[in-house]
């Protein structure tokens, strides 16, 4: 190979594969300094947060990245290897990517008032912290779906791809966690939690379930009708559509319902690594908490579930809930040999129907 060909090889593998969505956000003051955020995260979401912050700290401009989980890791993972500046806070849905890089060392430790209010299963080493309360759901199509064939359990889940597969034939949903760095973890800790996911794969796979990369676009196709019901997706999301006005229900399944802590840290090699801990701060504190419940995430800690969710009665929520912890259990999710095999159990669910 001529050292031309080689250069142009190296070049074309420095250059990242997809570029994240930009988004800017003047001072509201005279502009003292500069925030930068790397996150996965719809703006709609994200949005609200970061105008009431500046509400806070007048004088600091911010800016949004907003990638892909995958994307966002890989990014992370080589800036931290080269001792890179990228931002001064990042977070993510894949809280085991957040972990992970964590463990590698790209991450800087804090510790406030703020921090101290984060419930234990959402504070590892004082460097990763959990900022969201985002169950996994069930959502369907409410004019479309009957009453009697909405599932609020894996295993009814499984009876309704079993005894109305003609009806349910290419008209299910869920991530496809080759791709999705969300769906991966949840379809880690559904085969953990339970023995009706090896089922539920092999239902998928007959029912020819279409495999999406992101929750909008799950979301976009059962409001469409394009499929019926879509199976662990955020609840977040899903309820914000649900407040526009979108015709879908949403279902917290009974047997367990997993919870997703939105994982935030400030890098290693953070710019500004104070402007970085401050709007963490915010993100873990009382005022930023109410905001996200209120405007963003719509789930909180020790909050009944909003008006119109399915969900059990309230004194049947014990032990429904299960968070995923932030902590040691999420490094085996970015172990090799666990997600191969894992990966390799999905696509044969798919590939021998």
């Amino acid at each position: 190979m001529s050292r031309g060909i080689l250069a142009c090889l190296l070049m074309l593998l420095s250059v990242p594969a997809v570029a994240g969505t930009s988004y800017e956000f003047k001072a509201k003051s005279a502009e003292a300094g500069h925030l930068r955020i790397e996150g996965s995260g719809d703006i709609e979401a994200i949005e609200p947060l970061i105008r009431d912050f500046q509400e806070l700290e007048t004088t600091l401009s911010v800016t949004y990245v907003d990638s892909l989980t995958n994307d966002l890791y890989g990014m992370m993972q080589e800036a931290c290897a080269r001792g890179e500046t990228v931002a001064d806070l990042v977070f993510s849905s894949s809280a085991d990517h957040m972990v992970k890089l964590a463990n590698d060392g790209c991450a800087q430790p804090h510790a406030s008032p703020q921090t101290a209010r984060a419930p234990p299963f959402a504070n590892w080493h004082d460097e990763v912290f959990g900022f969201s309360f985002e169950p996994a759901v069930i959502v369907y199509n409410r004019n479309l779906v009957p009453p009697a064939d909405v599932p609020r359990s894996r295993d009814q889940m499984v009876d309704l791809l079993r005894n109305k597969a003609a009806a349910y034939d290419t008209r299910i949903g869920t991530y496809d966690i080759a791709r999705s760095g969300i769906g991966y973890l949840f379809g880690f800790f559904d085969a953990q939690q339970s023995s009706a996911f090896g089922r539920m794969m092999e239902g998928f796979g007959r029912a020819h379930a279409g495999l999406y990369c992101c929750t909008g676009e799950l979301l976009r196709d059962i409001e469409s009708g394009k499929i019926l019901i879509g199976y662990n997706l955020l609840g977040s999301y899903a309820y914000g559509r649900f407040k526009a006005g979108a015709p879908i229900g949403i279902v917290l399944p009974r047997d367990y319902t997993l919870v997703l802590s939105r994982a935030a840290f400030v890098p290693a090699h953070a710019a500004n690594p104070q402007a970085g801990k401050k709007f963490l701060d915010y993100l873990l504190s009382l005022r930023g908490q109410q905001m996200a419940a209120e405007k963003s995430f719509f789930f909180a800690y020790g909050q009944a579930a909003p008006e119109g969710v399915d969900a059990a009665e309230p004194g049947l929520q014990s032990g429904i809930y299960r968070p995923i912890p932030l902590g040691p259990a999420l490094l085996a999710v970015t172990d090799r040999h666990k997600k191969a095999r894992l990966l390799k159990e999905w696509n044969q669910s798919f590939q021998a129907q």
